[in-house]
């Protein structure tokens, strides 16, 4: 393809995108597939002889859509939202030509430079502590990762290298090994199954905290849990608070948490991968009080904030905590200036070497919605699940399960598991609409996030009618 045709096909996907995008509502949201559907649709190797153009793109509807769930129908209410934007798609289109591999700074001024400031300007939207940005020359920072759970293991490890350094400091003649057994991490019952792998990649224990009645951890619980594993001889040294859990959105109590942690040398990582999009209004702000006492904090704007997948935000207080833990200098990586104090590597902040120039995404979004334009998006989203939320209570039917805070509603028939799992059963064979499950405790819910940047209050509202009329079937079966 030469840089011609390459012009042409170029508006011709640009046109495909915006139809499918403009299209989407008309799509089943949830494919018809069965595993192993796409390998009997194309060749069992790689073409000899290049194909046309025009036979991918023909491919496209006949073999990849079909098994495609559509993330961005304002019928998908599952999960969390993946954002998506017109602005961000662009970006991407430029941060693919330019194609850099952004290591060091000296691999591309542009790419580190720009990534610092973006995340200065999104701290700030979320009004950070100073001590996590990097003006004015402070030891803190922001990076960004590819996903929530890279930064909690990048996190883990940093608190983890940070530990045995002190500990051999105190005592030399401690080995890694015995101090490694010994290591032991805590998070809430309700935090994401990536803090548990973040614990098993990292080889230390960690154990689960038994949440409130609102799903919180709190104070009493994680001072106890440390008190029974000191006097076992066990050292505590990490603790994730989750802002925002993937089961319903509940906010571990970071103003007791965090004083504990910081009286009890332990590292405290804020993990606000879905809810620290909505810090960036003013009336969701509180819901942050208490991350001054953290040492680590990190939401995904590639979930609630109309950057596209990949872009997770991480901020730490000491920069160092991060090089330090990861700090390799091989001759072929270092250049004039990566001691002059003024630029950082991001290679030192992160699991991989390469990363893709992700900032531009940021920058394109922030610049044409502005800060107040993605303020709106966010309130009319949390506007949306309490319309879904005064629905389900005006059915007497069904109950909700938790606090409604942001996007997220969840809800259940009152009755048993079995009848809301047949109610979710029957929802998603209709594929209609797209939900999934949670437990709390022992209660099998359905989840109802609002996802879709293209959603409104109709989705809602037929979502609910198709419900209501599922529900009659259930219970009608159920009666029988």
């Amino acid at each position: 393809m030469n840089t011609s045709e390459f012009r042409r096909r170029g508006k011709e996907m640009v046109d495909y995108v915006a139809d499918y995008m403009e299209g989407i509502e008309g799509r089943q949201v949830y494919p018809d597939v069965e595993p192993g559907y796409l390998r009997p649709l194309i060749p069992d190797s790689a073409p000899q002889e290049p194909d046309t153009f025009e036979d991918i793109i023909n491919d496209i509807e006949k073999i990849i859509m079909p098994g495609v769930t559509h993330w961005h129908s304002p019928y998908f209410f599952a999960y969390f939202p993946t954002a998506s934007s017109y602005p961000a798609m662009l970006a991407d289109m430029l941060c693919g030509a330019i194609g850099c591999i952004g290591f060091s700074w000296a691999a591309s001024p542009a790419c580190t430079e720009l990534e610092t400031v973006m995340m200065d300007w999104l701290g700030k939207m979320l009004e950070l502590p100073k001590a996590f940005l990097t003006e004015n020359a402070g030891e803190g920072g922001g990076v960004i990762q590819g996903s929530a759970s890279e930064a909690t293991l990048v996190a883990l490890l940093a608190a983890r290298t940070k530990a045995i350094h002190r500990l051999q400091a105190a005592s030399p003649e401690l080995t890694q090994a015995a101090i490694m057994e010994k290591l032991v991490a805590y998070s809430s019952d309700q935090a994401h199954s990536s803090v548990e792998r973040a614990g098993l990649i990292g080889g230390v224990k960690l154990k689960a905290i038994p949440s409130d009645g609102n799903f919180a951890m709190r104070a009493s619980a994680l001072q106890e849990a440390l008190e029974r594993d000191r006097a076992a001889g066990l050292i505590p040294f990490f603790v994730v608070a989750t802002l925002g859990t993937t089961t319903c959105c509940s906010f571990d109590n970071l103003l007791e948490v965090g004083p504990i942690c910081n009286k009890e040398d332990m590292w405290l990582h804020v993990d606000a991968a879905y809810a620290g999009s909505a810090f960036i209004c003013p009336e969701f702000r509180h819901l942050l009080n208490g991350v001054e006492f953290a040492d680590s904090f990190n939401f995904n704007p590639h979930k609630w904030l109309l950057v596209n997948f990949d872009c997770s935000a991480m901020w730490v207080k000491k920069r160092s905590d991060l090089t330090g833990a990861f700090r390799l200098d091989p001759t072929y990586l270092k250049h004039s200036h990566q001691d002059s104090g003024l630029i950082t590597d991001y290679r030192h902040w992160q699991i991989p070497l390469g990363r893709r120039f992700r900032s531009l995404k940021m920058w394109f979004v922030f610049r044409m919605y502005g800060v107040k334009g993605l303020q709106a998006y966010i309130r009319k989203h949390v506007q949306l699940s309490h319309e879904f939320e005064s629905l389900v209570l005006q059915d007497p039917r069904f109950e909700i399960c938790a606090e409604v805070t942001l996007g997220l509603v969840c809800f259940r028939l009152k009755g048993s598991n079995k009848v809301n799992e047949a109610l979710l059963q029957r929802i998603n064979s209709a594929k209609k609409i797209h939900l999934v499950p949670c437990h709390l405790r022992d209660k099998f819910v359905l989840r109802f996030a609002i996802c879709s940047r293209t959603v409104e209050s109709a989705h809602v509202q037929r979502a609910w009618e198709h419900i209501k009329e599922l529900a009659d079937d259930v219970l009608r079966a159920e009666r029988e």
